[in-house]
């Protein structure tokens, strides 16, 4: 059941005009012009290549727009217009709603990262080799955590009500999250507390493994406390009407 009713929600996905432009088409239009035009500060950059740094962030945000934004207006919207209702009629437990709609945004995931790498690579993106594994990881639980996380918000409100909020906490999250700019950039208190955000720890975890080679283990568990935090109460307060 979990492979079916994960392989249809990706189908629907890619399927989504709407959805490629967010999932897709604004991380790369993102990672061409940061990468080409000079906009991030140097201060930022270190000693890394501007495609160097903002890759590991782009691929960030590809997971935070999959996994949390489309998931949660997907899954409001199914809520509207009757399919959670149908589908409580059949065997599907809730936590396979939940678990399929976040297996689902993985394999949206290695698609974009497929693609966002191909792009990055071109643009002379060089990868460290050593934190490849490192970033696998991080990018399976920040799909964990953000898929549950859009689940939590699809679930619980109004279709009108998720599609405002998810696009505003996109929004605030990729200018003040963590994505664009990096908390070590902020005053201490703040950057602190966005480092434990998903998308802080995502990005930031990223970076470590794509730019510095290393094993982002405090990163890892940020992501991992979300996932299981937001995924419980998903499976506790997701509605089917």
């Amino acid at each position: 059941m979990l492979r079916t009713h994960a392989r249809v929600e990706a189908a629907l996905t890619l399927r989504h005009g709407e959805q490629l432009l967010l999932t897709l088409i604004i991380p790369l239009a993102l990672l061409i012009g940061l990468s080409l035009l000079d906009i991030l500060p140097a201060s930022q950059l270190g000693s890394a290549s501007k495609v160097d740094w903002i890759t590991p962030r782009i691929l960030a945000l590809a997971v935070m727009s999959s996994a949390f934004t489309g998931q949660a207006i997907a899954l409001g919207f199914d809520r509207r217009y009757g399919v959670l209702k149908r589908l409580s009629a059949t065997a599907l437990p809730r936590w396979l709603l939940v678990a399929g709609r976040v297996v689902a945004a993985l394999v949206v995931v290695v698609l974009q990262s497929i693609v966002i790498g191909v792009v990055a690579a071109f643009l002379g993106w060089s990868p460290s080799g050593a934190g490849i594994a490192s970033a696998i990881v991080l990018l399976v639980l920040g799909t964990a955590a953000f898929g549950a996380l859009g689940v939590l918000l699809g679930g619980a409100l109004r279709a009108e009500a998720v599609l405002a909020l998810a696009n505003i906490v996109w929004f605030v999250l990729l200018l003040a999250g963590g994505i664009l700019l990096a908390p070590s950039a902020l005053p201490t208190g703040l950057g602190v507390v966005v480092s434990l955000l998903p998308s802080g720890a995502l990005a930031e975890g990223m970076r470590a493994a794509l730019v510095d080679g290393h094993f982002a283990a405090g990163p890892m568990a940020v992501l991992a406390v979300w996932a299981i935090v937001a995924g419980l109460i998903a499976t506790r307060t997701t509605k089917l009407t």
